[in-house]
């Protein structure tokens, strides 16, 4: 079952939308149940389908390269894929794992006006955009120990701006900026009950986008889930977070004011652990939240559905 448990917790970094629009680099609920976990040494593939769907009320109003947009509704249809490796040499004491994920596929955004052009002149008129197009990479960095039902993490992860990215443009799927981010996790597995619970925090550093000159402030998240194994197979249980900017925005860009941000979600998730070969193991996620408590962005609902294929236990003989 580790090799599985640990494709479940295999979620890096998705990259968002552009800083301006409320949205940030890290979406919230990267991170569920057995994330602290370690897994089975070697390789490993993830892909991701993430299906967010979000709005606002035309009284609040967003930046988008230059201009105050209003009214403000988007979803998306993206894929992430992308290998990572599990080292068996200890490090720290620990299993350390590197990946890369790259992103592809549709966002669609349509506003009720636009208050505000970017020289200052008066537009209004609902408008709506679509792209289908690749986004920026995802690098990330991981430790795990485990001791008994216990186990710890630490990770760190970047994003390298190198997808389709236009200030000028409604919807962008790049973010059109580097950032960093890093924190640390906790699992509780006992094998015995069947009972798993994790969290994970973390903080992210946002550069200045220098298409628009604005710097998305500091951010706090905190990514939680709680499940039960029903069988071998099949667990199941419930997943939330709270996303938190802790200081504001900044930059020449920045019109708007600190304009930090706030949101929080809550749903159910599903584990399914299933073996491909006799030395591949596959495990299917599939969670979703419904948000709430959101403050200076968009708020909605979001669905992932995970798969991972990765080494399979060592078979004692």
């Amino acid at each position: 079952m580790t090799a599985a448990v640990f494709g479940a917790s295999l979620v890096a970094p998705c990259s968002g939308h552009a800083d301006e629009t409320g949205l940030s680099l890290w979406i919230p609920g990267q991170f569920g149940s057995f994330a602290a976990v370690p897994g089975q040494p070697g390789l490993a593939f993830t892909a991701l389908y993430y299906h967010p769907s979000v709005s606002a009320s035309g009284e609040k109003a967003f930046l988008q390269g230059g201009r105050f947009e209003a009214g403000l509704q988007g979803r998306g249809d993206l894929v992430f894929a992308g290998p990572s490796y599990i080292f068996a040499t200890p490090v720290l004491g620990g299993q350390a794992s590197v990946s890369l994920l790259g992103v592809g596929g549709q966002s669609w955004a349509q506003v009720a006006a636009t208050l505000t052009g970017p020289h200052g002149n008066a537009i209004s008129g609902q408008r709506s955009q679509s792209v289908t197009s690749f986004g920026d990479l995802i690098p990330q960095a991981a430790l795990k120990w485990n001791q008994g039902v216990n186990n710890f993490m630490i990770y760190g992860e970047g994003d390298i701006p190198v997808g389709d990215y236009n200030a000028t443009r409604l919807v962008t799927v790049g973010l059109g900026h580097g950032a960093i981010d890093g924190g640390a996790g906790y699992t509780y597995l006992n094998p015995t009950t069947g009972y798993e619970f994790s969290a994970v925090a973390g903080v992210t550093y946002n550069f200045i986008n220098p298409s628009t000159q604005y710097q998305n402030g500091v951010d706090a998240h905190l990514d939680v889930g709680a499940s039960r194994f029903l069988s071998k197979q099949l667990n199941v249980g419930i997943v939330g977070y709270v996303f938190q900017q802790i200081t504001g925005d900044q930059g020449a860009g920045a019109r708007l004011g600190a304009f930090q941000s706030r949101v929080a979600g809550v749903g159910p998730q599903l584990n399914y652990f299933f073996p491909v070969t006799d030395k591949i193991a596959g495990v299917l996620n599939v969670k979703g939240y419904k948000e709430f408590a959101a403050e200076n962005r968009p708020e909605g609902w979001n669905v992932w559905a995970t798969l991972v294929f990765s080494a399979a236990p060592t078979q004692k003989p």
